[in-house]
C-alpha cells in the first residue's frame, strides 16, 4: 500500500452480475482524489492467451478451481495496489469472491469439497497474513430477473450461458453475506442502493450514496493519522477508471 501510515478510505462496490457496478464507478469520475478500480476482467479473459472466464462458464467442474485461484491472485493485487488518492472505490473484493462465488460453486457441485478446502485455506491465509481492510461496502441490490435481462442485453459472450437460477443463488448469497450477516465476515458497514432502477432514475440513487461516501471519507480521514489527507473534493474534468495490470 502507500505506506504503513497512509491508507486510503476504501469502499467495496458489491452486487450480482449485471447489477451496475461499473456504471456506479463511472458516476464518480467527476470527483477528484478518488481512484476507481474495476474488476480485472481483461486478465481473466486473457492469461497468456487463455480465456479463463469463458472456460469456467463452459465447463465449471473442470475449470472452477483454476479460475477462482486466479481470481484470488488478481483481486489481491487490486487490494494491495498503491494509489495516490485518499479515497479508493473498488469493484468487488476478495470477500465476495470467497463468500458468494466460491460458495456458489461449492453448493452447485462445480467445486469438489477438497478443492473448496484449498481455496478456503488460501483465503484464511491471506486474511491473517495480508489483512484486507475496508471502510464501507456499497451493495447494489438488484432482483435476479432484472440482472438476467441486463446480461442478455449487454451480450458479453462468456455470460450468455448463465441461467437465471445461477443469478438467483448468487443474489441469496449476497443477501446472506451483506444483509442477513449469516455467511462469513462482513468487513465494513453496508450501504444498500436500489439497483433495479433504470438508467434514467439510477443517477439519483447514486447521488444518495455520493453524500454518504464523501462525508464518511472526510470524517475518517480527518480523524485518523493512518489515512491520507484529502484535497479538493471535486474538479471539473473527469478522471479515468484505473486499469489494473499484473
Amino acid at each position: 500500500m502507500n505506506t504503513i501510515n497512509q491508507r486510503p478510505f476504501t469502499v467495496f462496490v458489491e452486487g450480482n452480475i449485471g447489477s451496475g457496478k461499473t456504471t456506479f464507478l463511472e458516476h464518480f469520475h467527476q470527483f477528484e482524489d478518488i481512484t476507481l478500480l474495476t474488476e480485472p476482467v481483461d486478465e481473466w479473459r486473457n492469461l497468456k492467451g487463455w480465456n479463463l472466464l469463458d472456460l469456467m462458464y463452459k465447463d465449471p467442474k473442470k475449470w472452477a478451481m483454476t479460475f477462482q485461484s486466479y481470481v484470488s491472485l488478481t483481486m489481491l493485487n487490486m487490494h494491495r495496489k498503491a494509489i495516490p488518492t485518499p479515497v479508493k472505490l473498488m469493484e468487488r473484493s476478495i470477500f465476495s469472491a470467497r463468500y458468494c462465488f466460491v460458495e456458489q460453486l461449492l453448493r452447485n457441485g462445480s467445486l469438489h469439497p477438497a478443492q473448496f478446502a484449498i481455496l478456503d485455506e488460501w483465503f484464511n491465509f491471506i486474511q491473517h497474513q495480508i489483512p484486507i481492510e475496508a471502510d464501507l461496502i456499497v451493495y447494489l441490490k438488484a432482483t435476479p430477473a432484472v440482472v438476467y435481462d441486463r446480461i442478455k442485453k449487454r451480450a458479453r459472450s462468456e455470460e450468455q450461458c448463465v441461467p437465471l437460477c445461477y443469478l438467483e443463488n448468487l443474489h441469496q448469497l449476497h443477501e446472506d453475506w451483506l444483509i442477513n450477516k449469516t455467511l462469513g465476515e462482513c468487513p465494513a458497514p453496508v450501504l444498500v442502493l436500489d439497483a433495479d432502477l433504470d438508467h434514467s432514475e439510477i443517477t439519483e440513487e447514486y447521488k444518495r450514496s455520493e453524500h454518504q461516501i464523501l462525508r464518511k471519507a472526510v470524517d475518517v480521514v480527518m480523524h485518523s493519522p493512518n489515512k491520507l489527507s484529502p484535497k479538493k473534493p471535486i474538479r471539473s474534468s473527469p478522471i479515468n477508471i484505473a486499469k489494473i495490470r499484473i
